[in-house]
């Protein structure tokens, strides 16, 4: 019998009913932790979660899991037997040694449900047709949440994958996809190359975004967000989401913010010091998923940093919805007295046309860990103001930043050259390497 099926009444009821449904699912997730996970069993001794619920509020009084946790021993948060073990992926957040996370047949079921109600919600629907330009191999659980996700709709898949950019313009001159899931950077990079190409895409409907921003924090489309838009005349979609936490907090139809998926997953915000923090204010990222089996986690600090709104959504939902990644907990640098995140460098720098293509170096020393930072960059023009250019970036960046011009080519070697899935766009160099500012 399937344990999961979309309910629409359920994604727009109260409030109350709502928070009935998450607490009684809680509680059942607690009791299952309890019993049946070697880590929890010895982290919750004298815990007593014998109620039919476990109300939200009590949360900060149960313990944290840290990747630490993951990283040390995985087999002794696995909660099931090593032979029902049904997938095994590797989970890195963005830095780290790779950490191995494992899914039951029943949490794939429930991956196939996280995304068919993500995907819902943001307006796909039976009728699509949704090219996939994420991978489903290198132990990566994303490309296959979304192939799961886009057959339980009903929607047509067309897994091509992590390919060239010649390949997605044949893909999309003969099949005519309504949906791209992607990396908003890559999906960019894919527009220009089909308008340079005269490849017709307006097939595309709708681009649901994977890996990068593309909302400030105001929710609106930022400049990488924007360029998008304008360039596939299509809908953005920004979605959420991690190998360890198993649940997506996707937009909407109304692009405002990334909704709870309450029968899922417990969201809170915390300081350094963990204490809980209120609607809109800036802190880590905190997830319970529930209704997991394999690998079931409590309080997992995800390392990532934004903030929840808690008004009601104009899509008529009342779910808290999760703003976007302002940044890694690890990546905030500390520049003449401010506080930086990378990303607020790279808003910046996706406002700029003349750039093309970017990275940014941090320097790290102890004990103030990343303390300077070096942007690298290529132009479209070789003829463009460079110095007018320099004072750009450190006026929308806010902080004083040196800015090194290089070759495009010499900058996506960079970006492209490592086994990463993504474009990496930020490096730490530590103070025994040689500053090359």
């Amino acid at each position: 019998m399937k344990r999961f099926g979309y309910d629409k009444d359920f994604e727009f009821a109260g409030r109350a009913d709502l928070r009935q449904r998450t607490e009684t699912l809680l509680a059942s997730h607690l009791r299952y932790c309890q019993i049946y996970s070697p880590y929890y069993r010895e982290l919750l001794r004298g815990f007593d979660f014998s109620a039919d619920s476990f109300p939200m509020e009590d949360l900060p009084s149960l313990p944290f899991t840290g990747r630490d946790a993951l990283s040390a021993d995985p087999g002794r948060l696995l909660a099931i037997d090593e032979a029902a073990v049904a997938d095994i992926v590797f989970s890195s957040g963005t830095t780290g040694k790779p950490v191995p996370i494992f899914y039951s047949p029943g949490d794939m079921e429930r991956l196939a449900y996280n995304e068919e109600k993500a995907f819902r919600n943001c307006g796909m629907h039976a009728g699509d047709r949704v090219l996939l330009t994420c991978t489903m191999d290198r132990c990566f659980i994303a490309g296959m949440a979304y192939y799961l996700g886009t057959q339980a709709l009903g929607a047509a898949a067309i897994r091509n994958g992590l390919n060239t950019l010649e390949s997605h313009a044949a893909v999309i001159g003969r099949l005519c996809p309504t949906v791209l899931i992607g990396v908003p950077s890559f999906l960019l990079r894919l527009a220009r190359y089909l308008s340079a190409e005269g490849i017709r895409h307006d097939s595309v409907r709708m681009l649901v975004c994977i890996g990068e921003p593309v909302r400030d924090v105001s929710f609106e489309l930022n400049s990488l967000g924007g360029k998008l838009a304008e360039s596939w005349r299509a809908s953005v979609i920004s979605t959420y989401a991690s190998s360890e936490i198993v649940s997506s907090f996707c937009d909407c139809e109304c692009g405002g913010g990334g909704h709870v998926p309450s029968d899922l997953a417990v969201l809170e915000i915390v300081d350094d010091a963990g204490r809980s923090l209120g609607a809109g204010e800036l802190g880590e990222v905190v997830i319970t998923p529930l209704q997991t089996e394999a690998m079931p986690l409590l309080r997992f600090r995800t390392g990532d940093m934004s903030f929840f709104a808690d008004t009601p959504c104009k899509c008529g939902r009342l779910t808290p919805r999760l703003g976007p990644i302002v940044g890694r907990k690890q990546q905030m640098m500390k520049i003449n007295g401010t506080t930086v995140f990378p990303q607020t460098i790279f808003n910046a720098l996706d406002e700029l046309e003349e750039v093309s293509a970017y990275y940014l170096e941090a320097y790290c020393r102890e004990p103030e860990g990343l303390y300077r930072a070096v942007v690298h960059l290529s132009l479209k023009d070789s003829s463009a103001d460079v110095a007018q250019l320099k004072r750009r970036v450190q006026a929308v960046a806010r902080v004083s930043i040196p800015v090194l011009i290089e070759s495009e080519q010499d900058v996506n070697d960079k970006i492209f050259g490592g086994k990463s899935r993504k474009p990496v766009k930020f490096f730490v160099v530590s103070e025994k390497e040689e500053c090359r500012a």
